[in-house]
């Protein structure tokens, strides 16, 4: 156990390292550890176009074996809106993917090419692609699943709370299922600290750019994760927003994650990493039981 705890402790400081945010870092570090760590087997469609740009395509991680039936769960990565790529969350596609559960992860643009709120119509854009193309069952139409970690949390509960994105650019689709959270800024004011105004300066008001703002009793069952330990983004903001959840009469479960930081809330659903905290067993047992709308 202590040989264990002491290769984690440098394994999990390597991780730090390659996910820090940085010219290129997050996407190459990030893409070697999920090369490594990710599990085999999951039958992957890369470099779907999903949009006219180069940020515009998605990955599709199906189980290797079995139908590919039941509800799909839509990973949407973090990144501080400057940073990601969606090959370093390759291992949670392919985590998903051998508990049966299809799995799309969609780049979007970052900042400073694009402001808010681009890299939520992005994602809006690619949720669209995937309603339309890939919802489609033998049993009836496919529930989407929200998922986003950190900023891609924000993004998430932004897609799940305010309609207006997913009905812009087309037909009406179905709203998501469910939203699973791990670690988002849902509350906090992104238009007033100094490494995020530059990003949000395009809002019209800070509640334009915060998902507590329009949650309300339209939105979706909910799962938000949190590490206790937990330093860049702090524990109130999933607290606020579960109260306000409840207050809406919003079925929602708020798990927090002793001994568990920012990074290894995602890092946790890798393999190697899992004895960590049980965030894929969540986070599965929340989709399984989303199987229909």
């Amino acid at each position: 156990m202590l040989n264990r705890l002491m290769a984690s402790v440098v394994f999990i400081g390597m991780l730090a390292s390659l996910f820090t945010p940085g010219p290129g870092r997050a996407q190459s570090g990030g893409a070697l550890f999920s090369a490594i760590v990710a599990e085999r087997g999951a039958r992957i469609t890369p470099n779907v176009p999903f949009g006219p740009l180069e940020r515009h395509k998605l990955d599709i991680y199906r189980p290797a074996t079995g139908p590919d039936t039941g509800p799909i769960a839509f990973f949407i990565y973090g990144g501080s809106w400057r940073d990601g790529e969606r090959s370093t969350y390759g291992f949670v596609g392919a985590a998903l993917a051998a508990r049966g559960i299809t799995t799309v992860i969609a780049d979007y643009r970052l900042y400073p090419d694009v402001r808010f709120p681009a890299f939520v119509q992005d994602a809006a854009l690619s949720y669209r692609w995937v309603a339309a193309n890939l919802t489609s069952g033998t049993s009836g139409r496919r529930p989407i699943i929200l998922v986003g970690h950190s900023a891609g949390a924000h993004i998430a509960a932004l897609l799940a709370f305010d309609q207006r994105y997913l009905a812009l650019g087309g037909p009406s689709v179905a709203p998501p299922a469910a939203l699973i959270g791990l670690a988002g800024p849902y509350a906090f004011d992104p238009t007033t600290w100094s490494s995020t105004a530059p990003i949000f300066a395009s809002a019209k008001s800070a509640d334009q750019a915060r998902p507590i703002t329009f949650a309300g009793p339209h939105a979706p069952p909910t799962l938000l994760l949190h590490g206790a330990d937990d330093t860049t983004v702090k524990l109130w903001n999933t607290n606020q927003l579960t109260d306000v959840l409840i207050g809406h009469g919003v079925k929602v479960r708020k798990v927090l994650m002793p001994g568990i930081g920012h990074i290894g809330i995602v890092t946790a659903i890798a393999k190697p990493l899992r004895w960590r905290a049980p965030v894929l067993d969540e986070i599965v047992a929340f989709v399984v039981g989303h199987r229909q709308r």
